[in-house]
């Protein structure tokens, strides 16, 4: 009955694990759990970081709750149930002609975890992909479906999106796709100050911009990704399974396992390792959005206003500069436009996304806790799936519809069926 997500550094004992097929099981396990005063979780592929899901009560595993229930390729659109995970979810539109209007770089999520916490990729005029919501059907804390679109209970549509499976247990969404498209993909690095003297121009003047700065280093590692009517020019076969899964897993996971049994090793080792060089191709959009990630490691993640990331950046630079450790993985920044989602980390403002990462075993509150304190001075946002050390009250106050999601949890939930310690740290009690 042990559970464990994905990185290692979240596990739980439930009293029982329920893995539904059907929407009427959805609703039974949570009647059974109302009607006796119990708590429930959901999961869907663990690759959150916090304790979202952990409980010691039940736990609803989507795993086989992942079916394609329909496609209309004239208003491109498709309903899925809940578990299906987004690496497969891209293949099959792709069957259709379609695609999702923008991905994050890690597709084994399911779509609901992915978008109940708000998951994004990159691309200044791009929203997340929970705003690709157009219709949703929930289990509420009662046991009851509620349907909802933008017709029919729009204000529960506005707020599930982005809801952390507090306001209900997500069965089916139906998301908006685009037509199939190509990517064309330029890959580099470049000297960071330099980067950040230019960096409005490089996110505006890109479909898809993100770069990770190398810690205690002058340099990053820039992406660009172009929309494109180019046919496909993908990378030799070789050549992507050396850069993604050789030198970007087998080669960077040895890295930092040595790192991890000696710190000071990591710029030694980092000097020998291959480097990728650069690359320049065209492929299909999910095929340049996503990447392998073999190697475990912990993340934090802070949406700042775009405004304020080169200020925010060049006072993480320092920090790190100052901790006296090592650090292996790069720090990860990228551009998001503001959406109109009442818990979306980028409600109502144009957004910059600065990660910061380290291999799973290693002590990282210092690290953390000091890139927090620079976000708070920016209003910085945490994703709902990633490391933070936030309230309830110190949230609330980021999130100008906080109460509104509020009145929508306690309507759907007023039980606190959904409600853990840990959904009460975030998002404080139910009618609270």
């Amino acid at each position: 009955m042990r559970w464990r997500n994905w990185a290692g550094n979240q596990a739980c004992e439930p009293a029982a694990i329920e893995r539904p097929h059907h929407e009427d099981q959805l609703r039974s396990i949570v009647r059974r759990a109302a009607s006796a005063g119990r708590t429930v979780r959901v999961v869907g592929a663990g690759h959150s970081f916090t304790p979202l899901v952990c409980t010691d009560d039940l736990l609803v595993d989507l795993r086989d709750y992942a079916a394609v229930r329909a496609v209309d390729a004239e208003r491109c659109t498709v309903t899925v149930q809940a578990g299906i995970p987004l690496w497969r979810l891209n293949q099959e539109l792709a069957v259709h002609g379609l695609a999702l209007e923008n991905l994050g770089d890690i597709a084994y999520q399911s779509v609901a975890g992915a978008t109940q916490t708000a998951t994004h990729g990159t691309g200044a005029r791009f929203r997340n992909l929970s705003s690709a919501i157009i219709g949703m059907r929930l289990v509420d804390g009662r046991g009851e479906v509620v349907a909802c679109d933008r017709d029919t209970e729009p204000e529960i549509l506005e707020v599930a999106r982005v809801g952390l499976g507090a306001v209900g247990l997500v069965s089916e969404v139906t998301l908006q796709c685009v037509r199939a498209f190509n990517l064309h993909a330029v890959e580099g690095a470049e000297p960071v100050d330099a980067l950040l003297e230019r960096l409005d121009d490089e996110v505006d003047g890109h479909d898809h911009f993100e770069f990770f700065w190398i810690p205690n280093t002058r340099w990053a590692l820039t992406k660009r990704n172009q929309r494109t009517d180019e046919p496909v020019r993908p990378r030799p076969h070789w050549r992507a399974w050396r850069d993604d899964v050789l030198y970007d897993n087998v080669l960077f996971g040895a890295m930092c396992r040595i790192g991890a049994w000696r710190n000071h090793l990591i710029p030694k080792v980092a000097k020998r390792l291959p480097s990728k060089g650069s690359a320049d191709y065209v492929d299909v959009s999910y095929r340049v959005f996503t990447s392998p990630r073999l190697v475990r490691f912990y993340e934090m993640e802070y949406a700042i206003p775009r405004s304020t990331v080169v200020d925010a950046l060049r006072r993480v630079r320092a920090h790190v500069g100052q901790l006296g450790m090592q650090i292996s993985f790069p720090v990860e920044v990228r551009f998001v436009a503001a959406d109109d989602i009442p818990l979306s980390t980028a409600y109502g403002r144009d957004s910059a996304y600065v990660a910061v990462h380290v291999y799973r075993g290693t002590p990282y509150d210092d690290y953390f806790r000091g890139v927090e304190r620079i976000m708070d001075d920016y209003g910085g946002r945490p994703h709902w799936g990633k490391l933070h050390f936030q309230t309830a009250s110190s949230l609330a106050p980021r999130y100008p519809r906080w109460d509104q999601f509020q009145q929508v949890r306690t309507r759907l939930d007023p039980g606190g069926v959904f409600t853990t310690p840990y959904v009460e740290r975030v998002l404080g009690p139910v009618g609270g």
